[in-house]
């Protein structure tokens, strides 16, 4: 089986995601991973990048990472309710996922969950990617 893991990133806040992306890396890399990157616009777009990777044949996982901070209107509610079913849904087939979208409320909390030295929730999407393509190993692949 692979041992190269995708991480799709959501670019809409670039420093942000740069700071997860880095916790990612950092723990693939503390268990022995590859991995290659792809940036997508938003969100939205991270659960259609993996559908379409995973055609591949690639990628023993996935890391998502984005991040979706509360506004004015209505549409944090769908970006973070689409995003997570969009990704549970390809859980549920079977896809090893990590999922690292962070839904806050202000950039403040956003920054606590991706530096590295806070939450590091970056790495701990990387560490749910790699379990979860342990388990893929053992009982759909083996």
């Amino acid at each position: 089986m692979a041992k190269t893991f995708l991480i799709v990133e959501a670019d809409f806040y670039t420093e942000l995601a740069a700071a997860q992306k880095q916790g990612a890396i950092a723990t693939l890399e503390q268990n022995g991973a590859s991995y290659e990157c792809v940036s997508v616009p938003g969100a939205l777009e991270i659960p259609a990048a993996i559908a379409m990777a995973h055609h591949t044949g690639k990628y023993a996982g996935y890391v998502a990472l984005g991040c979706v901070i509360r506004g004015e209107t209505t549409h944090y509610e769908t970006v973070c309710a689409e995003s997570a079913r969009g990704l549970m849904e390809l859980s549920i087939q079977g896809f090893a996922i990590g999922n690292g979208i962070l839904t806050v409320e202000n950039e403040a909390q956003a920054w606590a969950r991706a530096d590295m030295e806070q939450k590091n929730k970056g790495g701990e999407a990387a560490y749910a990617a790699l379990r979860m393509a342990e388990l893929q190993s053992q009982w759909i692949s083996g």
